[in-house]
């Protein structure tokens, strides 16, 4: 359950860089501060909580702020896509892998959110629910953490995104003009991301209609919607690869006339 608190939390760190941090110095590090776009609710501004995410254009509120929306329009308020005609919470689903992340990256969110949850449901008198399997790397950086007491202000990308991507065009059929450029090349996603989550990426990034089809290739294989990221580079192994980024190259089509 979300609380109106956590909208809060999104102006508590500057995004400058922590020289004092002691992990290795050869992993990525990234100001903070870049990754709000992809950890707060478009809807209350706050770090994302019980991230919940529409299954028909991928993009992820809070449950509460969510469900709430929903009460009034079966719209995604982001993109204004349809989720469904009378039953949008149908079209949602729980990203709890993007919610450890978000826990991941700031210091104290899920121990503060807890505490005003059991806060909620002692004020009316009601038994407080058991807390969700926590992940195991939760803990201890939360102790971590509270042991240096230091503003989290850098971000070590977790493992869960074990995919370096390089999307490459290809082109487009004579008469696709209008097409914005894909700015973002480079790409780190979880393995267990299909071939469908990379073309709604292409298709966001690029504003592309509906009716301009998406072939993302690998190698000389075309690639089916279902196909996940890790499958494809087991299947296709060094090949697919270059420099460890797995290489996709992408083409536009136009449908065909009838």
């Amino acid at each position: 359950m979300s609380s109106p608190t956590h909208g809060h939390h999104s102006s508590s760190h500057d995004g400058s860089p922590n020289k004092s941090d002691t992990d290795s110095e050869d992993e990525p590090k990234l100001p903070l501060n870049q990754f709000y776009p992809y950890i707060r609710c478009g809807l209350c501004c706050g770090f994302l909580i019980d991230a919940t995410t529409i299954t028909e254009c991928l993009h992820t509120f809070c449950k509460s702020c969510i469900v709430k929306h929903f009460f009034y329009s079966n719209r995604c308020p982001t993109c204004s896509i349809v989720v469904h005609q009378t039953q949008p919470l149908y079209n949602i689903r729980p990203d709890r892998q993007l919610q450890d992340i978000v826990y991941k990256m700031i210091p104290f969110l899920e121990e503060l959110e807890r505490e005003h949850m059991c806060n909620f449901y002692k004020q009316r008198g009601l038994e407080v629910p058991k807390p969700a399997v926590v992940s195991p790397a939760g803990p201890v950086v939360l102790r971590r953490q509270k042991k240096d007491m230091i503003h989290q202000s850098v971000f070590t990308i977790p493992p869960e995104l074990d995919v370096s991507l390089l999307l490459e065009f290809v082109g487009a059929e004579e008469g696709i003009n209008n097409y914005k450029p894909l700015e973002r090349r480079y790409v780190r996603v979880s393995g267990e991301a299909t071939i469908r989550h990379v073309e709604l990426f292409i298709r966001r990034k690029m504003e592309l209609s509906s009716t301009c089809q998406v072939d993302v290739v690998c190698g000389d294989h075309l690639l089916d919607h279902y196909q996940s990221l890790r499958d494809i580079q087991n299947l296709m192994g060094e090949e697919a690869l270059q420099d460890g980024l797995l290489v996709l190259h992408f083409g536009l089509v136009l449908p065909s006339e009838s």
